[in-house]
């Protein structure tokens, strides 16, 4: 998986904090393996059950905690900083709940995310608007919230001083921080698709583009509230000194802006999110930290206690958090290379299987009874069952050889994966439950119990709390329901089901 490009493209940290990044992805691949195994002891996978999602509410806890305590490091007491989760990395209403009781708030950008957000209990002023696409009645809904919105383009600007005449938005009533998005055109990283600060990228305002910065300046000067500048330079395969250039370019104009108003016009920035994940291993890099201090080294005046501080990461919160789990139902073999025929393919892997160089996938093995599967490697392609060719998860990957009844797992799965569901061949969507494994022991492949926090409970993730309490397989593992499969009836309806004779005169 591509995370950053240039000579300053190590995703790990040194020294004593790559021992401790080390030590971090072994709990969390330990925890993993005695999900998986609890998850089969527990009935949650099976024959009946052959696909499930799994979230680790230990990881994605910890997660959060180490980015506010990074932007804590390095910004004075007293500064304002909003971290905003990118609802659509993954757009689960008991996730956005857990990360607000965690201190997150929600990016979102749409009506559908900002629904989302909501019902999670997320509050206006902890919410932020973004979109290149905004209507009218979603720039009328935020402003009637107080919810922060980015304008992204002239046009959209004109919308808003509409809306700014109308009773309750006037100036005078405004509860909206609001900003414009700008691009400052840097350069893109090694996914275009994922780039969002290119010459002609479709987001924000093009700086470099003749008289565009000079419009911004005026657009502020003209409207005392626009408080906010975003900018957004892309996530994946962007560098870390890329990112960070994006930053100061646009801190460099809040401080033109200011300078041309006489007065602290400007007073919060909004960074956007982006930080690339390791998809190589379970070692979660590179950190918040890392990205915290360079920002700080790179745009210092940024981090003064002028300015306040809005992020909108997603990926990196939650991707090395999720495991998507598929039974083997058959094992074969084609041209002399062995094939595992599982249930998890592009309906919950999508990026993976049409782009597979750019967005390849760590496989990990498991017997039948869900415990790590040991043996000689084999060279085996890991396919879905979609009706088409390309449905691998793995090509050509070393493996333990798979057999009928085993399972794999799709590691890293936690963001733009398994929450964002493909419906080829109208395959349903997976059950995704959370889970908290207690004092895992990995040496001798047991796990015991131990303290009383856990998974379940309506503030953190809905469902029944599932733990063995027996000492048995999968004993100290707690689970609950976060979305269920979804059932045939289902698909049914979303498919028109209750209009069956619509089309026929």
């Amino acid at each position: 998986m591509s995370t950053e490009t240039g000579d300053d493209s190590r995703t790990r940290e040194t020294g004593h904090g790559e021992d401790d990044g080390r030590a971090a992805g072994a709990r969390r691949a330990a925890r993993r393996d005695a999900a998986v195994r609890a998850a089969v002891a527990q009935g949650l996978l099976g024959p009946d059950h052959p696909l499930v999602a799994l979230l680790d509410v230990t990881g994605i806890r910890e997660s959060a905690a180490e980015l506010r305590e990074a932007f804590a490091a390095v910004t004075p007491s007293g500064t304002p900083v909003l971290h905003a989760f990118a609802v659509k990395a993954t757009p689960l209403v008991p996730v956005l709940r857990l990360l607000h009781t965690e201190g997150i708030g929600a990016e979102v950008a749409s009506p559908g995310e900002l629904a989302l957000a909501r019902a999670a209990g997320v509050p206006p002023e902890r919410t932020v608007l973004d979109s290149p696409a905004k209507t009218p009645a979603e720039l009328r809904e935020a402003l009637a919230l107080g919810i922060a919105v980015n304008a992204d383009n002239p046009q959209e600007l004109a919308r808003i001083d509409a809306l700014m005449a109308e009773p309750p938005a006037r100036p005078a009533g405004l509860r909206s921080p609001l900003g414009i998005r700008v691009n400052p055109q840097v350069g893109g990283g090694t996914i275009e698709a994922l780039s969002t600060a290119t010459a002609t990228s479709k987001f924000g305002v093009a700086l470099r583009d003749e008289g565009a910065r000079e419009w911004v300046v005026r657009a502020y000067l003209d409207r005392p509230w626009l408080t906010r500048l975003h900018t957004h330079t892309g996530s994946q395969g962007i560098a870390l000194p890329l990112m960070a250039r994006g930053v100061a370019e646009t801190y460099a104009l809040a401080e033109e802006i200011n300078r041309r108003a006489g007065r602290q016009q400007v007073d919060t920035v909004d960074i956007g999110g982006g930080l690339p994940v390791d998809f190589t291993s379970d070692t979660a890099g590179p950190t918040y930290t890392r990205y915290a201090r360079l920002l700080k080294e790179t745009v210092p005046g940024l981090f003064d206690g002028r300015y306040g501080l809005v992020t909108e990461f997603g990926r990196s919160l939650l991707a090395k958090h999720g495991t998507v789990v598929a039974r083997v139902e058959y094992a074969k073999s084609a041209g002399g290379r062995a094939v595992a025929v599982t249930h998890a393919g592009v309906q919950v892997a999508a990026r993976t299987v049409y782009t597979p160089a750019a967005w390849p996938l760590r496989i990990a093995a498991y017997d039948a009874a869900g415990r790590p599967k040991t043996g000689p490697a084999v060279m085996q392609d890991v396919a879905g069952p979609a009706c088409f060719a390309g449905d691998l998860l793995a090509r050509e990957i070393p493996l333990p050889l798979l057999e009928q009844n085993d399972y794999v797992a799709a590691l890293d799965t936690g963001a733009y994966a398994f929450a964002h569901h493909y419906g080829y061949n109208s395959l349903p969507r997976p059950a995704v439950h959370g889970f908290t494994a207690h004092h895992v022991n990995r040496a001798d492949g047991t796990d015991h119990v131990g303290g009383t926090d856990h998974v379940g409970g309506t503030d953190h993730v809905s469902g029944t709390d599932r733990t063995n309490r027996t000492g048995g397989p999968g004993a100290g593992v707690a689970f609950a329901l976060v979305r269920p499969a979804q059932t045939a009836e289902e698909i049914v309806a979303e498919s028109g089901g209750a209009h069956l004779d619509a089309l026929i005169p």
